[in-house]
């Protein structure tokens, strides 16, 4: 069964104003693209296009727009995140606790708490040696020779 050219118009609109909804309520660069392929697919639709060359019109459109600008918004998006607690540690320097060997973690004692902690390439360190924090994964420190 067809549908009516205009029956497809309504449609498009329906997805134009849902997708916008739910992208002005999560903010999390999902549904506009959804939302931007829908108004392709209208204005397609009122040049004419039959219904099946509409949905190929919003499929491919959502995904093009989806795969070439999502990356580029995201990365202007994410400068207001916010910094933890931890992050502060990065820089600074610790009390190794416990040995850290190659491939093995052990434990620093920084800003008056415990972290386990591993090193980068081929360096060790002993008890009560310092190091420097580099970066945090995880629950981890990255730890690194003091220069």
């Amino acid at each position: 069964m067809l549908l009516t050219n205009e029956f497809m118009l309504l449609v498009w609109l329906i997805i134009i104003v849902a997708a916008f909804v739910i992208e002005v309520y999560t903010q999390d660069l999902v549904t506009i693209w959804f939302s931007l392929g829908a108004v392709v697919a209208f204005i397609a639709g009122l040049l004419g296009l039959p219904d099946w060359a509409q949905i190929v019109v919003f499929i491919a459109a959502s995904t093009i727009l989806l795969l070439l600008t999502r990356p580029i918004a995201k990365k202007y998006m994410v400068k207001n995140t916010v910094k933890t607690n931890a992050d502060r540690l990065i820089g600074k320097v610790a009390r190794i606790t416990k040995p850290i060997k190659l491939n093995e973690r052990g434990e620093v004692f920084i800003d008056g708490k415990y972290w386990l902690a591993f090193s980068q390439e081929e360096e060790s360190f002993k008890v009560d040696e310092q190091c420097r924090v580099l970066a945090i994964e995880g629950v981890k420190l990255l730890v690194g020779k003091v220069k």
